[in-house]
This record gives structure tokens, C-alpha cells and sequence, in this order.
């Protein structure tokens, strides 16, 4: 055998292993602009860089917890306190990183003549169902506002189909709460109504991404695999922000400006200020949100909130 098929053969084998290190993961999410850099790691090549092989999954939010109970993904990214939720229905998960908090990118649209949040008692709100971040919105919104979630009827629409509910001017709906890029549609045509609140009013809105107990106990490796990948995204959005835009907005068909307008409502977290939020403030929202969603009835018990958690992989 010649040098060059021997360097071939090697190459090959080389290929070949690396091939079957890589750990396969699916992760659920949803088209809200805050996951973005999930996407840039896995189309940048970020993930598979780590030794993983991820493949991810649209699911609403309503349903992601069943995918993950079914063993359909081993891993999502979603609002703090949902994880909460989550966990008080016996779908055990952990969070190891924090993605984003809003900065405005999630908001609650009314109709004219409705001006102010305690206005909206006896009215129609549009929201996604109970145990997701809109209607959990609704419920933070309006208990800081004297209301709870009794004082209005809830029709349950998912953000994206929310938001065109406004657009439409829809009869009989009076209010809505959605997210970017959705919000922005919303945004662009004041006609629809007015953005009475946003999360600039109320910082309620935090992003995490966990898994399974039992997927970070068999692959810690691939956890923090996961954890790196996510922050060598961030540090790709900032080093290059017009090749990342243009990748995170492919993904839910928007132009790269489009996608850095809907960016600018939101803040990314890097490890340092991971490693800010895990040491205090994410204890101290899970409880108020555990008290919030016990209230309002969307769970029955409150979990053990120190297993919501695990920093390992932050270092």
C-alpha cells in the first residue's frame, strides 16, 4: 500500500471514530428568538466541534414536556418557571445553562380604548395554555396589577397565531400576549393595538436550557459539551454578527436585519453572567414563580426547587 492510500486509510479511520464518540442529543425548542444560538451551534458546526450530534425539534411549549417524558428528546429550552411546572407534573428536569433574558421581547397587545392592565378585567385575552411562558405572562401581568387570571377569559392561542389575532383586529378578543419576532409584527402595524407591557415593565422572562436526570447522570461529558457549544454561539454572534444573524433568522424566515431588530429585545448571557444568575437570582424567581403558579392553579404542589438546578457545567 502506497503512502497516500495509507494516509487515506488513516484518515479515514480517524473519520470514522470521531464519528462514533459523537453523542446524539435532541433538543425541543420553538421558533421564539432568544433559542437562536441553539441553531447557530448546530448549523456553524459548534455542537459537532464538542463531539455532539444534535438534532432539534419544533414543539410548542404546551407540548415539549411530553416529548421529553416520552423520551422523544432528551433535552429543551424553556422559561424558568416552566421547569418548575414541569417538574411538579412529574416530568423530572434539570436546567444547566441560562440563555436569554428579555428585554422587552415579550409583550402583552391590547385593542384601543383599553389602557391600562386592570382595564382588562372581564375581558378576552389570547395566551397559550396554562404551564407555558405567555399565559404564566398573563397571570405575573395581572397579579401585579391587583387581577389574577379569574378575572379574565383566557382563549388559548399559541404566540405566533396571537399576534396575527391582534393583526386581524379578530371580534371579541381584546388582548394578547406574545413574543419576537411575532411582537414585531405587531410592532410594525399600530393599527393592530398598542403594546401595553413588555418584560422592560416586568423582567419576568428568563430562558434556560436543561435535560433529563437521567441523560446529565449517563452523559455529563455531553452536558457540558452542550453548555460550551451554547457559549461559543454567543461569542460567534458578537465576532461575527452578520453571518449569525443571517443563519439564526434563515431558520424562522427572517431577513438578517429583521432577525437583529427582534435580537435587540433580548440579552444573551454568556458564562460569566451565567454563573451571576445561578448563584442567587434563579432560586429566589423559581420560588416566587413555584408561589405564583400554585395560586393560580396551574400546579398542585410546589417540586423540590433545589433539584431544578445543577451548575456543574457552567465552569
Amino acid at each position: 500500500m502506497n503512502k497516500t492510500l495509507i494516509a487515506f486509510a488513516a484518515a479515514a479511520l480517524l473519520s470514522t471514530a470521531a464519528s462514533a464518540q459523537e453523542t446524539k442529543v435532541a433538543i425541543g425548542i420553538s421558533g421564539w428568538t432568544g433559542f437562536a444560538p441553539l441553531t447557530l451551534a448546530r448549523e456553524a458546526g459548534l455542537f459537532k466541534k464538542h463531539g455532539l450530534d444534535v438534532s432539534i425539534k419544533k414543539i410548542p411549549q404546551k407540548d415539549r414536556h411530553l416529548a421529553i417524558a416520552s423520551g422523544d428528546i432528551q433535552c429543551a429550552a424553556t422559561t424558568v418557571e416552566t421547569w418548575v411546572v414541569w417538574n411538579a407534573n412529574g416530568v423530572a428536569t434539570t436546567q444547566i445553562f441560562q440563555l436569554d433574558k428579555s428585554y422587552g421581547a415579550d409583550g402583552m397587545v391590547v385593542k384601543p380604548g383599553i389602557n391600562s392592565i386592570k382595564d382588562l378585567k372581564g375581558k378576552t385575552v389570547a395566551a397559550s395554555a396554562p404551564g407555558t411562558a405567555p399565559y404564566f405572562g398573563l397571570a405575573w401581568m395581572l397579579a401585579k396589577n391587583g387581577l389574577s387570571i379569574k378575572d379574565v377569559k383566557v382563549v388559548n392561542l399559541e404566540p405566533q397565531a396571537a399576534a396575527n389575532a391582534m393583526i386581524a383586529g379578530t371580534d371579541g378578543l381584546d388582548a394578547a400576549m406574545t413574543y419576537e419576532p411575532y411582537l414585531g409584527a405587531v410592532r410594525a402595524k399600530p393599527e393592530a393595538g398598542k403594546i401595553i407591557a413588555t418584560t422592560l415593565d416586568y423582567p419576568m422572562v428568563m430562558d434556560t436550557f436543561g435535560c433529563t436526570p437521567k441523560f446529565l447522570a449517563e452523559n455529563p461529558k455531553a452536558a457540558k459539551a452542550l453548555a460550551d457549544a451554547y457559549f461559543d454561539a454567543v461569542e460567534m454572534i458578537t465576532a461575527q454578527p452578520k453571518k449569525s444573524f443571517e443563519i439564526m433568522g434563515a431558520d424562522v424566515k427572517q431577513s438578517a436585519e429583521a432577525f437583529e431588530k427582534s435580537a435587540s429585545f433580548l440579552r444573551w448571557q454568556d458564562r460569566a453572567a451565567n454563573q451571576k444568575f445561578f448563584a442567587g437570582e434563579h432560586a429566589a424567581f423559581s420560588k416566587e414563580a413555584a408561589d405564583l403558579l400554585l395560586q393560580a392553579g396551574i400546579i398542585r404542589q410546589i417540586p423540590d426547587l433545589s433539584k431544578l438546578a445543577d451548575t456543574r457545567f457552567l465552569k
